[in-house]
């Protein structure tokens, strides 16, 4: 059984989200911090990655006080309070073919959570995508949410959201036995 740990690059991984509302969606970006994945046998076993929830950015909104605006309500208690909060982990607990079981954690609330990936290794590179749907409820994101709150009308905003995840990760090399 082959082993191989991959280091996951930063600058060329990252994380698109897509939330949506009753009168639109609005779309962005957050970065991927830091993490590993792990093959064996050129499969994908295992890993766990950062994301950096200060990073978040909205690319939908043009008028710079309307994206500051909204920016800030996004790191804000009522969505990733991310001055106590500013880092959301993934473990990867489980891949069978290529659907992937992990954990979670947002605002240091952790939920499994499952999704399909697409690997692909390429000698020291290894590239994986994917996309998840999130019930933000889960991580006490109830802001403006049909669940919690009646008569919202068109402010209404959908509690699932997407994570479109894109990750280059580069072989870690294992020190030689003396």
């Amino acid at each position: 059984m082959k082993t191989q740990n991959f280091e996951i690059v930063n600058t060329q991984s990252n994380i698109d989200w897509v939330g949506r509302k009753v009168t639109g969606a609005h779309d962005g970006s957050i970065a991927v911090k830091e993490g590993e994945l792990v093959l064996t046998d050129g499969k994908l076993t295992g890993g766990k990655f950062v994301i950096d929830t200060r990073s978040i950015k909205i690319l939908d909104i043009t008028d710079p006080a309307t994206n500051a605006q909204f920016a800030g309500h996004l790191a804000s208690e009522d969505f990733f309070s991310i001055e106590k909060y500013p880092e959301a982990t993934l473990e990867i607990t489980g891949v069978v073919d290529n659907h992937v079981e992990g954990d979670l954690t947002i605002k240091g609330i952790t939920h499994p959570v499952g999704f399909d990936v697409v690997i692909n290794a390429d000698g020291d590179t290894l590239t994986a995508s994917g996309k998840m749907v999130i019930d933000r409820t889960n991580y006490e994101m109830k802001f403006r949410s049909g669940n919690f709150f009646k008569d919202l009308g068109d402010t209404l905003i959908y509690n699932d959201f997407d994570l479109n995840i894109s990750i280059t990760a580069k072989a870690v090399n294992e020190p030689a036995l003396a």
